[in-house]
């Protein structure tokens, strides 16, 4: 399995890079489209569409809705993407209480939409915007920072996990998260923040700013894995897909990121800090 794994990443590896640094705008919107339109076949079946014409329509009806809202306000999206996380916490929350309000297949297929579409604005939001944090210029930065306050966050709430994890995050819905690990997770992203600001030059109060921001969008992060991890256990599967050998499918993988670039996105335009976010 760890072979597998190992063999799985070293070539997607490559792939994710050139697609997501080195593509023009409008490959990169075709790149990260394909992505999501392929999260949503997975999303498909666990939203209880499990037959193979019934997945491919529901990716094929994402893929039209990513066309659709190409040329929308941004904002408004950015902001239908807050709101869709702050619902799908107390839906975790609440868990398994709600699933006779949410556990059909057509509103379980609603929530995908909440949870692709938004993730796919607010990548080409920040793709195509012009960052403007100290010395930090490209909005490219900004894509490769989100991806870090969701490694980092994930990689600090393994080790304080694993150290001192004895009370249980959401044991009905993930057994395996802490609250240790959360702390451990948003401590490690505040060093990243702090870091983050001292290489860009930025002033004091923009580096507190992005402090509050980074943990912010860390804590966001967790309620998207939680989320589908709620999901696939209502639906009884263990991974989305089996796309990605050693891994699972495209939607564990993304599933934290899902929740963090839209909520990133919109902080950082607020602040001024990501200008010009046109989706050409």
């Amino acid at each position: 399995m760890l072979k597998t794994r190992i063999l799985t990443a070293l070539i997607l590896a490559p792939i994710a890079i050139i697609g997501i640094f080195f593509l023009p705008p409008l490959g990169f919107a075709i790149f990260t489209g394909v992505a999501i339109t392929l999260g949503a076949w997975e999303w498909a079946n666990m939203a209880g569409y499990t037959s193979s014409p019934a997945r491919m329509g529901y990716a094929a009806l994402v893929a039209l809705v990513l066309v659709a809202v190409f040329q929308l306000p941004t904002l408004n999206l950015l902001w239908l993407g807050v709101a869709w996380w702050i619902l799908a916490l107390l839906m975790v929350r609440s868990y398994p209480g709600g699933t006779s309000v949410w556990g059909s297949p057509p509103v379980r297929a609603v929530m995908g939409l909440l949870v692709l579409v938004p993730a796919w604005v607010g990548l080409n939001h920040l793709r195509n915007g012009s960052l403007l944090f100290g010395e930090l210029t490209s909005g490219l930065v900004a894509i490769l920072y989100v991806f870090l306050v969701v490694w980092v966050a994930d990689i600090g709430a393994y080790f304080a996990g694993r150290a001192f994890g004895r009370a249980k995050l959401a044991p009905r819905v993930s057994p395996g998260k802490s609250w240790a690990g959360v702390w451990g997770g948003l401590a490690a992203v505040a060093l990243l923040a702090v870091a983050a600001g001292l290489v860009a030059g930025a002033a004091m109060a923009d580096t507190l700013l992005l402090l509050l921001a980074s943990m912010l969008v860390a804590g966001i992060s967790v309620v998207g894995d939680l989320l589908e991890s709620m999901l696939k256990r209502f639906r009884g599967i263990k991974d989305s897909s089996q796309l990605l050998p050693g891994h699972g499918g495209i939607m564990d993988r993304i599933d934290s990121l899902t929740a963090a670039i839209p909520v990133f996105a919109l902080l950082i335009t607020l602040t001024g800090w990501l200008t010009s976010g046109a989706m050409l």
